[in-house]
Formats: structure tokens, sequence, C-alpha cells
């Protein structure tokens, strides 16, 4: 099997707008969400999010185009331009033929259905656009970022609710290492932030009213966020040959399924994906020195990853650091573990384990060092990002240090 690294990153968040201003943001411990700024937010219980501010779409793209692009298409071709910038890529002959892109989200375009049933419900319009479908499908971003770089490989949109962009990732990195494609752009978008999106969330009463608090005692729920984060999945010999800048080595991955519950999340199917990834990674529980936590702030996701951990590693669950920057960014459902990526290769590539904020109350049935409040300085050689979605479907990957 071939390796695979990653030569290309990008994203936008509530942290900011590209990679760099996101990662030190969460070296500072800084907290992107606040108030959202949303039509009829007054009517709304959840009032906050990590909502990406300052963004105004037409400074980057023409009419035309912000006809075809819902919001999460916007932040994944922002978050595609910066990654494959720094890549270094230029997509033409076999290299475009065979190099594909495969992205995850659970919504797709949340405020284009939002909108027009707005348009026809509330305004009782009787048209709506004839663009309207195209720039809702889920899989809009993933086409329109095929036809802006010209990949013509393997090319479609995994959606599988909050381990979506794992779940793509990973779809990815084996199609790398399976030398079924060279090159994959990969990672996931989401933006629910409108009246509808927050409004169907707070039905299903997990949300926080005023922070995300993972771990931490006094929590009391999730806080939603939107935004992209886009990665250059490439083949180790290839990158290298032309010089490229190596991130990280994706080493390993592994997924399973609950197949219990539709909400609550199961010790045993969590367990199983952390210990996949590491056996398919090839490395021993003590090698690993960081996990990104799914880490939603919820009682129950919190205290079955904990116990999760606990099981998979043993005696070296004491000696891990585990955070969740949901407490920064907040949750980006189907693009949550693409922005949680870049946390993993800091801790890997630069040595800086991003902190869970907010933390207040130490709770015995989180007894880890969850890296409370502050950055730390460490030497991490492999680290895993955990994903863990409503359904049960459970997504970890894995990272080492090149």
């Amino acid at each position: 099997m071939k390796r695979v690294v990653i030569t290309g990153a990008g994203t936008i968040n509530a942290l900011g707008h590209d990679v760099a201003t996101t990662l030190d943001a969460m070296r500072a411990g800084r907290c992107g969400i606040g108030q959202l700024e949303l039509r009829d937010v007054e009517r709304l219980s959840i009032q906050i999010g990590g909502q990406v501010k300052n963004f105004a779409a037409e400074g980057h793209f023409n009419r035309q185009q912000m006809t075809l692009y819902d919001r999460f298409t916007q932040f994944t071709l922002m978050a595609a331009r910066e990654a494959i910038t720094q890549s270094g890529l230029e997509f033409s002959g076999e290299l475009a033929a065979r190099a594909g892109v495969v992205l995850g989200t659970a919504g797709g375009g949340v405020s284009t259905w939002d909108d027009n049933y707005r348009a026809v419900y509330e305004e009782g319009k009787n048209r709506v656009h004839p663009f309207v479908v195209p720039k809702l499908m889920n899989n809009a971003a993933v086409s329109h970022v095929s036809m802006a770089y010209n990949l013509k490989g393997p090319s479609f949109t995994v959606s599988t609710a909050c381990a979506s962009s794992n779940h793509a990732m990973a779809q990815a990195f084996q199609m790398v290492r399976a030398g079924a494609a060279p090159v994959m752009v990969s990672g996931g978008s989401e933006s629910m932030l409108c009246f509808g999106g927050v409004k169907a969330w707070e039905g299903l009463r997990v949300m926080s009213r005023d922070a995300c608090r993972p771990f931490s005692a006094n929590r009391n729920g999730m806080v939603q966020g939107e935004g992209a984060g886009v990665f250059v999945f490439e083949e180790y010999e290839h990158a290298r040959a032309r010089g490229a800048d190596i991130l990280a080595e994706v080493s390993g991955f592994a997924m399973s399924s609950d197949a219990s519950d539709i909400v609550m999340p199961s010790k045993q199917g969590a367990a199983r994906a952390m210990a996949g990834a590491l056996q398919d990674a090839g490395v021993n529980l003590d090698q690993v020195g960081y996990i990104n936590a799914h880490g939603t702030g919820t009682a129950a996701n919190d205290k079955t990853e904990c116990a999760a951990v606990a099981d998979v590693f043993g005696h070296h669950a004491d000696k891990l650091m585990i955070s969740s920057t949901k407490s920064m960014h907040g949750h980006l459902i189907g693009a949550t573990g693409a922005v949680e990526l870049l946390a993993c290769i800091m801790a890997v590539r630069d040595g800086v384990i991003a902190p869970t904020i907010g933390y207040q109350e130490f709770d015995p049935e989180c007894a880890l060092d969850v890296v409370p409040n502050e950055a730390r300085e460490a030497d991490v050689d492999v680290a895993l990002s955990n994903a863990f979605a409503f359904g049960g479907l459970n997504a970890v990957l894995a990272l080492r240090r090149v």
C-alpha cells in the first residue's frame, strides 16, 4: 500500500477565514462563538453560534456564480482555493484525469432550502429560481470544486451527519493508498446557521444558550457552527518527487456502526473505531499523544467518549492529551471533522495542542487530561481525530508526524 500525506490545507470558520488565522486562534484559546446575526433571530430560543462573520461572498464570486453557490458551497470553494494553492499542484493531463474530490456535508444547501420555503409559504410566491435544485443539492460543492480545478477523477459527496467529513477524508485516503488516484481533494463544508436550520436543532433540546463547555461538569449542551475545511491528500512519493511541503501523514482510519440508537452514542462503537484506526495505522497505544475529541459538550457524548478512550488506551489514557476545539468554533456538523483535523496537524507538525476552552468544573466521569483553557506545547508523534455521529456512525482518522 502507498503512503498518503497532506500537502495543502484550507479553511473558513468562526475562528478565521484561513488556516493561519484559525491556528493562531486555537493557540490563543480564542472563542469564535457569539451572538447570531440572521433573519428572525428573535424567534429563536438559541441565539448563539460559531458563525462566520465579516464574510462578503460578493467580494469572491461574481453575480452568475452567486446564483449557483449556496453558502456551504461558497465556504468549500474558499477553503479549496487555499488548500490547492498551498499544495502547488496544477491539474492537467493524466493528473487531472485521475485526481478527484470527496467532500462531506450533512445538510448541503440548507440556506437555499430556507430561503425558498420562505418565498413559497410565507411570501406566497408560485415560482422559485430555476437553479434552486443545483444550488441546494448535497453534491453541489463537490461538483463546483471539480469544475474549478479540472478534477476529472472519482468525485462524490458523503453524508453521515457529524461524521461526514471524516468519512469523506477516509474515502480519499483509501483511494490514494490503494493507488486509485495520486491526489484527492477532501474535507467537508456546512452552513446550517439560518432560521430553519437552528430551529430544527432546537427541537432536539441538546443546544446550549450560552457556551460550549466540553468535559466540564457544568456543561449544558452543544453550540452549532459553520464553515469548511479542505485538504489535499497526495501519494507520498508523488509529493516527494515534486518537493512538496508535507504537513502530516494520514496513517490510518477505521469506522464502525453502533447499531443501537439513533441519537444516544455507544461506548463500544466509539472504542471499536479508535482501536481500528490504531490497528490500520500500525501504531502502538503509547505512540499516540493527542486525541481531538468529538467532544460536543453534551453529557451523553462527553461521558461516553471518555469511557471509550479509557477502554481502548487503558493505563496510557492518563498520559494522553484530549481536547475539543468545538469549544472555540462550535459544532460544524458535517464539516466538523475537517476543521478539527487542523488541530491534529498542528499537534504533530508544530507540537502545539489546542485547548478545551470554557472548562470550569471537574467531572469524575471525564477524568482525562482535557487540556483545559490554555494551549500546550508537546512532542506528538501520532494524533487521532474522532467523529461520532447521530445514527451511531463513527469515523476515526490517525495522523502521523513526517
